[in-house]
C-alpha cells in the first residue's frame, strides 16, 4: 500500500498538495503526520523514511520507491492510474496546465514569504508587498485564462478537479485568509476548491490537530 508523509496539515501547504495528489489517485493509501520545527525535528527528518528528501514533506512511500517533490508525485501516481485523473485530455488544455502547474512549484516566492498558510486562521486584512501583489495578479490571470479556454462546467480550472487545481489549492487559502482583493470570479474559484470533499478532509484534519507553530500563528 501507498504511504505519505505529510507535515502538519495546519501548515504545511506543500504536504497539501502530496496528499490531494493521492487522494485523487483514487488508491488507498496510509499516512503519517509529523510535526514541523519541534524539538524531535532536527533528528526525525534524517530518519530512513524522510532522508531520501533531505527532510522535505510530502513524501511518498510506494513499497521501497520514494518520491518526493509535489508534482513528481503527480507524474508518479498518473504513471499509476493513468493520465486523465490528473491532466486533461486536449493537447492545448494539457500544455496550459502542466505550465501552470510548473509555474507554481517554481514560483510566486513573494506572495508565499508575506503570507504563510494557516489552514485554521483569518488574519486581518492587510497590504502587501508590491512584489507578492505581482504574484497575486499573475495567478489570477492564469486562473482567468484556464477557466475561460478551458473550464467546463465542474468549475475547475481544466473542467474537472486535476493536477492544476491540486497545485493551486494552497493558494486559494491565501488569498482568502488574507482577504486579498481579487475579482470575485477568483473567488468564487477559491470557494469552488475549498468545498472539494478532498480539501475539506484536510481542513478537518488541519482544525484537530494541537499543534502550534508560532511563527505560522502571528499578525504581520
Amino acid at each position: 500500500m501507498l504511504k505519505i508523509i505529510v507535515g502538519n496539515k495546519a501548515y504545511s501547504s506543500w504536504s497539501l498538495r502530496g496528499w490531494l495528489a493521492v487522494k485523487q489517485s483514487g488508491l488507498p493509501f496510509e499516512e503519517e503526520v509529523v510535526s514541523l520545527y519541534d524539538d524531535r525535528w532536527a533528528t526525525r527528518r534524517a530518519e530512513p523514511d524522510l532522508a531520501p528528501s533531505a527532510g522535505k514533506v510530502p513524501v511518498l512511500w510506494d513499497g521501497d520507491s520514494a518520491v518526493w517533490e509535489s508534482l513528481a508525485i503527480i507524474d508518479y501516481l498518473a504513471d499509476k492510474v493513468g493520465p486523465e485523473r490528473f491532466w486533461p485530455s486536449d493537447p492545448a488544455a494539457r500544455a496550459f496546465a502542466r505550465s501552470i502547474a510548473s509555474e507554481m512549484h517554481a514560483g510566486f516566492v513573494d506572495l508565499r514569504q508575506e503570507c504563510p498558510t494557516n489552514f485554521r486562521k483569518i488574519f486581518q486584512p492587510r497590504a502587501i508587498g508590491a512584489n507578492a501583489q505581482a504574484n497575486v495578479e499573475r495567478i489570477v490571470h492564469l486562473w482567468q485564462q484556464a477557466l475561460t479556454r478551458f473550464g467546463k462546467e465542474d468549475g475547475f480550472l481544466f473542467g474537472a478537479f486535476g493536477a492544476a487545481d491540486i497545485m493551486y489549492a494552497p493558494v486559494t487559502t491565501r488569498f482568502t485568509s488574507y482577504t486579498l482583493p481579487v475579482p470575485e470570479f477568483a473567488l468564487d474559484y477559491c470557494r469552488r476548491v475549498q468545498a472539494h470533499p478532498f480539501f475539506q478532509e484536510w481542513l478537518e484534519g488541519a482544525r484537530a490537530e494541537s499543534a502550534i507553530i508560532a511563527k505560522f500563528e502571528q499578525e504581520a
